[in-house]
């Protein structure tokens, strides 16, 4: 039998179908040594960021590795005057996640979620499954079985 993660453990539970891939035994430290590793699009696979807003609210941001979060179109769609990334030291307290493995699955809260709109152009996207050398695959309607989220277009252009 294969290594499950909670996120994985989370989705069986919720019978959500998903395909997961690991890249455990190499030297993939980035979203794009991750990409190169797995041999998939830039654009398809997305790192899972959380923010802090001026209200103190957290939110979670899913963008694709090769893109940045622009920061004014976030804290607009969450209605914040302005938004920060959360310092990494924080991150394990505040979503039970550390830097590299955070997935928007499985949080310690259930936080705002805001999907990049351009997942919408793919049959699947891919992100962490809450460990460090685990991905999963799923198809966006999968997904919203297991979180509420928004689409939403959150990138620099």
């Amino acid at each position: 039998m294969s290594y499950k993660t909670n996120v994985m453990r989370i989705l069986d539970k919720t019978k959500v179908k998903y395909k997961s891939h690991n890249y455990v035994n190499t030297n993939a430290i980035n979203g794009i040594d991750v990409v190169n590793v797995l041999n998939q699009n830039p654009k398809q696979v997305f790192k899972t960021l959380v923010t802090v807003g001026k209200t103190n609210e957290y939110y979670v941001f899913v963008v694709p590795v090769s893109d940045e979060l622009d920061l004014k179109k976030a804290a607009n769609c969450v209605n914040e005057k302005a938004i920060k990334m959360l310092k990494a030291k924080d991150l394990l307290a505040i979503t039970g996640y550390v830097h590299g493995g955070c997935s928007p699955i499985g949080m310690k809260k259930n936080f705002l979620t805001i999907i990049d709109a351009s997942a919408a152009n793919f049959q699947t996207i891919m992100f962490s499954a809450g460990k460090i050398g685990y991905q999963i695959e799923i198809n966006l309607e999968e997904l919203k079985k297991a979180i509420k989220f928004n689409l939403i277009d959150i990138i620099k252009n």
